[in-house]
């Protein structure tokens, strides 16, 4: 599985949370293992970890159906970073 991280600023952290947890169904398509990992900071920065199982099926739904999601849940879209893990370090 690959390991997605998304950074970013949302309008109102508290109804960014409750939109997000809306989209389950989504994540589903998306091949999204669970759980899904949240972090939000003070000044409305979130950050998720999400381990997805086919990594094209999940960009191709993020490029057309994200939007919208991010849209409705007040994510500041140039603040929207995306990082796909492609190296591991090994203790």
């Amino acid at each position: 599985m690959k390991k997605v991280i998304i950074t970013a600023k949302v309008e109102d952290s508290a109804k960014w949370e409750e939109g997000f947890r809306t989209h389950g169904e989504l994540f589903k398509r998306q091949t999204c293992a669970s759980p899904i990992h949240i972090s939000i900071q003070e000044g409305n920065e979130v950050a998720l970890i999400f381990e997805v199982e086919n990594l094209d099926t999940y960009m191709k739904i993020l490029e057309t159906e994200g939007p919208a999601a991010m849209a409705n849940d007040g994510v500041i879209r140039e603040t929207v970073k995306i990082f796909v893990m492609d190296k591991e370090f090994h203790l």
